[in-house]
Parts: C-alpha cells; sequence; structure tokens
C-alpha cells in the first residue's frame, strides 16, 4: 500500500511575484546582448579575444570597418578626404557616376622573415568601399582626386550655374 503522509500545501516565495514584473533595461540589455553575439557569431571573432585584434588598426578595412572621411563645403568646390594609411595610387579606384562618388581599395600586405631557428610568414588584406550622394551641379569632367601620405582628396568643383544658384540671406532683428 501506499504510504501517505500528510505535508501542508507550499506557500508561495514572496520573491517569485516579481519574476513577472516587466524591466524595460533588463529587456535592453538583453536585445543589445543577443545582437552583439549574433555579430560575433558572422565573424567568427568573440570579444577580447586575440582573434579579433585589429592588425593594422583603423586601416584594416575588414568586416564592418570603413576608413575615416570628410566632407567640406568651399565656395566653388566640395572636398572629401579619406584616410586610407598605407595605401597609393595603385590601391584606390575613385569613380563619378549618376551623381555618386564611390571611393574602393583593397590593402593587401605580406611579410617573412626566416632566421636560423624560426620562420614567420604573414598576411594581411582587407577592402572597403564607400559611395556617397552628390548634389547637383558638380562638373564631372572637371573632378581631382590625389593622394599623399595615405590621405586621399578628392576635389568636386562646382558648375559655374552651381555658384551662381546660392544666395547669402540677410537675417533681421525682429
Amino acid at each position: 500500500m501506499a504510504n501517505k503522509s500528510s505535508k501542508a500545501p507550499a506557500k508561495p516565495d514572496q520573491s517569485s511575484r516579481y519574476v513577472n514584473v516587466w524591466d524595460p533595461l533588463s529587456s535592453f540589455r538583453r536585445e543589445f546582448d543577443r545582437l552583439f553575439d549574433d555579430f560575433t557569431a558572422v565573424s567568427g571573432q568573440r570579444p577580447g579575444s586575440i582573434l579579433s585584434a585589429e592588425p593594422f588598426g583603423r586601416s584594416e578595412f575588414g568586416l564592418g570597418q570603413l576608413p575615416a572621411v570628410d566632407i567640406v563645403e568651399h565656395d566653388k568646390d566640395y572636398q572629401v578626404t579619406a584616410e586610407l594609411p598605407g595605401m597609393g595610387e595603385k590601391d584606390i579606384d575613385v569613380k563619378f557616376a549618376d551623381g555618386v562618388l564611390t571611393i574602393k581599395g583593397e590593402k593587401k600586405e605580406e611579410s617573412e622573415e626566416q632566421q636560423k631557428d624560426y620562420y614567420r610568414s604573414e598576411r594581411r588584406f582587407g577592402a572597403f568601399q564607400r559611395s556617397f550622394s552628390v548634389p547637383d551641379g558638380i562638373d564631372g569632367d572637371k573632378i581631382e582626386a590625389n593622394v599623399k601620405d595615405g590621405v586621399l582628396t578628392v576635389l568636386l568643383p562646382k558648375s559655374s550655374e552651381a555658384q551662381k544658384r546660392e544666395k547669402k540671406i540677410q537675417i533681421k532683428k525682429g
């Protein structure tokens, strides 16, 4: 026969009633962690691991990395400046079509060292592409680009009509 014991029913724990309370910060944190986990799963890297180190610093263009770019408007032109350390004119491609300026580049670096008791071989590479919509009134035939000391400068001259269209508006005290 089964032994019946008489136990009192369990009382709910006082802390258990707070389990279902909505906490927006905790929810945000879980979502943020999930996104970060998804990103690191795609890249195959764990945060803080030696695999996530960037051999070229900001200059290595890998997953999710783009070179720093400044865009400045002057009276007669627009100037686009991109930081591309270690890259020369043979590594960079600049195109202008249908009102879009595209800067594209690829960096490849190989080094090899052999001594009596060791051999070291390293290969690093990365590519990037950035495109910018350019305002109407650019004289596409006169666009110039040059690179010096790892800094690309692209000058987009405004057409004479575009320069005339701009009008300074006087502000009156009111």
